[in-house]
């Protein structure tokens, strides 16, 4: 579950945890909708791609505090896109909630 410290609510009561090298590869591609999040070991900059992904999604940078430090709204299929801040978490929403840059989240 993501909540949304900041803000009191909830962003996402289910999503699919991503680790792994393969699994972050993979991530939402040939899926239904869902949310996902990526952990990284080290904050880094982040580069997407949505090949093979068939529905827009919002795309979370969080750093190593949980604090949102970057939005990608209505990121579309077959499409690119690169941060230009660091993070150590992805979350990808398939099912979008209510967040803005610095809210802080809670990972359950």
């Amino acid at each position: 579950m993501i909540l949304n410290k900041t803000k009191k609510s909830i962003i996402s009561k289910k999503e699919k945890i991503c680790t792994s090298t393969p699994s972050q590869a993979l991530g939402l591609m040939f899926q239904p909708k869902r949310n996902l999040i990526m952990i990284f070991e080290f904050e880094t900059k982040i580069n997407l791609h949505m090949f093979f992904v068939f529905f827009p999604i919002d795309v979370l940078v969080v750093d190593a505090h949980l604090k949102i430090v970057e939005i990608k709204r209505n990121f579309r299929p077959w499409t690119f896109w690169s941060s230009t801040l660091k993070g150590k978490y992805v979350v990808e929403l398939g099912f979008r909630g209510k967040y803005e840059e610095g809210d802080e989240i809670t990972l359950s």
